[in-house]
């Protein structure tokens, strides 16, 4: 008899506050009490009640179902600079940042390609997870050295989650132009954890068949990337916590400084991706994988022991 597995949201609700425990965090809980209990209805009789009905109207009317599935504006041209260009010197400066990588190499498949034969990295995450908030950082910066994003926008993680209004983007109505290789992001759910986007066919099989060890650490958790089959992110490459309390504007102002905590596992981690994308590229383009920095961490993940 075979049981069922679970959907990937049901396994990414189990993962989540295994995750948590696991690095010893607290698993956020939450307790509610009835709208109209609370003292200030009670003590101010119908008409309060009813003007707390129209402000939640009005609220709901404009904001929709969602209000932060569609981004918090647009990320700031300086901004974007910041993370798309670190500069050569930032990149050699920083290397691998000592960050640990967190990638498992993969072999005994063929190379993930898309119908006209680009290597293809899918990345699997939700808009609320504050571990997918640190990750996007490292992936905006790596993808952009292979091609172009349009249209990203602001995000910030969960309010209530561990390391909660972590500052981040959200690929969500977002474009990216390559010729070299083909990018496919999926926001599975929005800030408030509600189902938003499907992934496509190719997508979805790829996240239920690679997402669980030994190619990941668990079953069904976010943030998930595989570059072409060849390398999975085992586990989010850096502690969200290095990004607490600081605006995109303060990142940003930090990735220029190799000696910051933000630089180091933003580049760092950017570093790895970049040099894993460089192996099923064929190293191209040059400007991206002909750095010696990255020609010297992709001789390292080649030497890995694959998992499979």
């Amino acid at each position: 008899m075979t049981t069922p597995s679970p959907t990937p949201q049901d396994a990414k609700r189990v993962t989540k506050k295994q995750r948590n425990r696991a690095a010893g965090r607290p698993v956020q809980t939450m307790s509610f009490r009835a709208w109209w209990q609370s003292p200030i209805v009670l003590g101010g009789g119908a008409a309060v009640i009813i003007v707390i009905a129209i402000v939640v109207f009005a609220v709901v009317g404009s904001n929709g179902s969602s209000t932060n599935s569609a981004g918090l504006g647009a990320v700031s041209s300086a901004v974007v600079a910041a993370v798309t260009h670190p500069g050569d010197s930032v990149i050699a400066s920083v290397g691998t940042g000592g960050q640990p990588g967190e990638l498992n190499r993969v072999t005994g498949t063929p190379i993930l390609k898309s119908a006209d034969g680009r290597p293809q990295v899918v990345y699997v995450g939700a808009e609320y997870c504050p571990y997918c908030a640190a990750e996007r950082w490292s992936i905006v910066m790596a993808m952009a050295r292979f091609g172009t994003f349009s249209n990203l926008q602001e995000m910030t993680s969960s309010s209530t989650d561990v390391d909660p209004n972590t500052n981040t983007f959200t690929f969500h109505g977002s474009t990216y132009s390559s010729s070299v290789v083909d990018f496919q992001p999926t926001e599975l759910e929005d800030r408030n954890e509600q189902p938003f986007e499907s992934p496509s066919a190719q997508v979805s099989q790829i996240f239920t068949t690679i997402d669980q060890p030994p190619y990941s650490a668990s079953k069904g958790g976010f943030p998930f990337l595989d570059i072409a089959g060849r390398f999975t992110l085992n586990a989010t490459s850096y502690d969200p916590a290095v990004l607490q309390g600081l605006s995109w504007a303060q990142i940003a102002t930090d990735l220029s400084d190799p000696s910051s905590p933000v630089a180091q596992a933003i580049v760092g981690n950017a570093n790895y991706l970049t040099a894993a994308t460089c192996t099923v590229t064929g190293n191209k383009p040059a400007s991206a994988c002909s750095a010696p920095v990255i020609q010297k961490i992709e001789t390292t993940l080649n030497a890995q022991p694959p998992v499979a």
